[in-house]
């Protein structure tokens, strides 16, 4: 008779991130994490691959990694539902949890705004009013002031955003940097489904027709940056006759602009520029974009670098 096979000892259950609710709960679980630098991925819940990416990186570069799930009241207009935002608060800690995430700040808006609506907010300025700003009024000046506090209230020292979301990440750079924040706030790569969808909370509202039709704008923007070599009127003609092609796609806009000013480059230009497209496919309003280098040997661009690319002016 052969010897019992020993079993194996089951695996240790992996530890959950410490779940804040409160200013008090944070101070004190943020007191702990205090052997190294801290990391902050700022979300609004429902979690998916995307976010998860932004706090493997954190996790990769910082020795501590906080989250935020906080729907922020102020970034939702007259127009927009709030109560129709998905909330997954159970799935997004087990993303937390296998991502190696410190410690989870969930407040409620009364924590967050302690006395109401409040009457001092960060203004997003000139850069606040286009794209975006311009279908969204008021979105960009309740995204900066509620980045703004989750700033001081995590003490961060770094901040990971996507790159999908190209306006919000350019504005935030603007605030850390036009109000000396001590902050490095870092870019990381838009994360896209097989398909090439950009991951977004919002394509759980996507019917699975809606979701083929969707596929044209990340189409739109292979096909103009494909064309970068070109210049920027092949970029942009290239990008359009996706488009065009798909007639169930309400288009808002169809850009190609400079990174860091958001005004269109004229045909001359060449470096670094910003390919956005924003669309309502069915019920859903879907924005994507895609870094791009026009000029001899351009194309598509992870992130943009670091270093500004030349002004319009020059």
């Amino acid at each position: 008779m052969s010897a019992p096979v020993a079993s194996r000892p089951a695996e240790p259950p992996q530890p959950g991130p410490v779940v804040a609710r409160t200013r008090d709960e944070l101070k004190a679980a943020r007191s702990l994490l205090a052997d190294g630098d801290v990391a902050v991925v700022m979300t609004m819940g429902a979690l998916h691959d995307g976010h998860a990416t932004l706090i493997r990186t954190a996790r990769q570069r910082a020795a501590h990694v906080v989250v935020t799930i906080f729907l922020n009241p102020l970034q939702f207009g007259p127009r927009e539902d709030l109560s129709r935002y998905p909330r997954t608060f159970d799935s997004d800690m087990e993303i937390c949890r296998n991502a190696g995430v410190d410690l989870v700040f969930a407040p409620t808006p009364d924590v967050i705004y302690q006395d109401g609506d409040p009457g001092v907010r960060i203004s997003a300025g000139p850069l606040g009013n286009v794209l975006e700003g311009q279908a969204r009024p008021g979105h960009f000046d309740g995204m900066l002031t509620v980045v703004a506090k989750l700033m001081h209230l995590t003490r961060a020292d770094s901040a990971y955003y996507g790159q999908k979301d190209a306006q919000q990440l350019l504005l935030i750079r603007r605030m850390v940097r036009d109000l000396d924040f001590p902050v490095e706030v870092v870019s990381v790569p838009t994360v896209r489904e097989p398909d090439g969808l950009a991951m977004s909370s919002r394509n759980t509202y996507l019917t699975e027709s809606d979701r083929e039709v969707a596929l044209s704008l990340s189409r739109a923007l292979q096909a103009g940056a494909a064309a970068a070599a070109e210049g920027p009127s092949a970029v942009r003609r290239a990008a359009r006759a996706v488009l065009v092609r798909e007639p169930l796609v309400l288009v808002d806009y169809l850009v190609l602009v400079h990174p860091s000013t958001l005004e269109d480059v004229p045909e001359w230009y060449r470096g670094e520029a910003l390919l956005a497209v924003a669309g309502r496919v069915g019920t859903t309003r879907l924005i994507d974009n895609l870094p791009i280098n026009v000029g001899p040997g351009g194309g598509a661009l992870e992130v943009f670098s670091d270093v500004p690319s030349a002004a319009l002016d020059q």
